[in-house]
């Protein structure tokens, strides 16, 4: 493989929307798109404050827009007027909005309705500006269908609940499921996105949170009502998901996800998932924030890069590339320097083959 040189304070441009799409439907992209690269984890803003602004000279080829109310559960809490007291106190995954499923039914009336949520008007000048700046624009939140219920029931009382109480966990899907399609409908109406991001980390470094028996029966036939919808107005789907979720991959290319985030370094086995489902899927592929940022010199950073976009670009297209989560506080500066320029230079030089 042959090194990028550092271009040192050159200054990239965003690709034009056309471009961002025709990575996706394998047209033969200029350049491989990057998206969600510069995701500064919690504590790495507070570590280096302006040393970061460096890092502006490098592209987002994609840019999403947040829906306000889906952002945390706190803040649907505090929209939706629950009639109990609700203690978000502890880790993220103790949180326990409903303790007793009897309270499900005020709970799904007081979901909040997509078609008046307050928040669209500002959503939409947002939208706007993007189109005008000719910006591949997705929508979306965190969470769909089980890293929001964990935090509407905690994730010790979830994982039982899909064995002992199966009927009150689908219908709790159903409301969330109906919910999120109508924001959909309404974003498709008055956003006019490319694309809808969202997350459920269904893995953990080993294999599934859940048998995949129970991720087909009580999860994926939501995902696949989402993807109707989304496919029905023709919005891209990129979905992240942390951890090994090898064992339902083709589940996710069947319900209609189109872009999977972020591969996980030592959970998946790189080569043969990019072999096994790059025809049919696109990746964006995201550089270990775990080992290799924090862990490895430059040059080590340099050729991972390589290595990620030599073993799932296509010569048609089909990948973009990010980082895999937020970049921890500890990351060497130079390796985030690393890993954005050797994206650019070397996703240019490789796209440059095919062309």
């Amino acid at each position: 493989m042959v090194r990028s040189a550092g271009r040192g304070g050159n200054h990239w441009g965003p690709l034009p929307r056309t471009e961002v799409i025709k990575a996706l439907e394998r047209e033969r992209p200029s350049r491989i798109p990057i998206m969600m690269a510069k995701w500064w984890g919690e504590g790495l803003v507070e570590a280096h404050g302006d040393q970061l602004r460096q890092f502006d000279r490098y592209p987002d080829d994609a840019v999403i827009i947040w829906v306000p109310v889906l952002t945390g559960v706190a803040l649907m809490v505090e929209r939706m007027d629950l009639s109990w007291d609700v203690s978000l106190g502890g880790a993220h995954d103790a949180s326990c909005l409903i303790d007793d499923w009897g309270k499900l039914d005020e709970f799904v009336e007081k979901l909040p309705d997509p078609e008046v949520d307050p928040d669209f008007e500002a959503l939409a000048a947002q939208a706007e500006a993007l189109r005008s700046q000719d910006r591949y624009t997705l929508f979306g939140w965190w969470h769909l269908f089980f890293e929001r219920p964990w935090f509407i029931r905690s994730m010790t009382n979830l994982l039982m609940d899909y064995h002992l109480e199966p009927d009150s966990v689908h219908r709790l899907h159903d409301a969330l499921c109906t919910m999120y399609c109508g924001y959909i409908e309404r974003a498709a109406r008055e956003l006019q996105p490319d694309g809808f991001w969202t997350s459920d980390d269904l893995g953990h470094q080993e294999q599934l949170f859940m048998n995949p028996r129970t991720f087909r029966e009580l999860i994926k036939p939501y995902y696949a009502r989402v993807g109707a919808v989304l496919e029905e107005h023709g919005i891209d789907w990129w979905l992240h998901s942390c951890g090994n979720n090898t064992a339902i991959m083709e589940d996710l290319i069947e319900t209609g996800v189109d872009v999977f985030h972020p591969v996980q370094k030592g959970t998946m086995d790189e080569v043969a998932i990019a072999r096994d489902y790059g025809d049919r899927l696109n990746f964006l592929v995201g550089i270990d924030v775990q080992h290799t940022l924090q862990e490895k010199g430059p040059e080590g950073v340099r050729e991972e890069v390589r290595c990620l976009i030599d073993t799932f670009d296509r010569p048609e297209g089909g990948m973009c590339i990010a980082a895999g989560n937020g970049i921890v506080p500890g990351t060497p500066l130079e390796n985030i320097d690393a890993f954005l320029d050797e994206a650019v230079c070397y996703g240019t030089e490789h796209r440059r083959r095919f062309a």
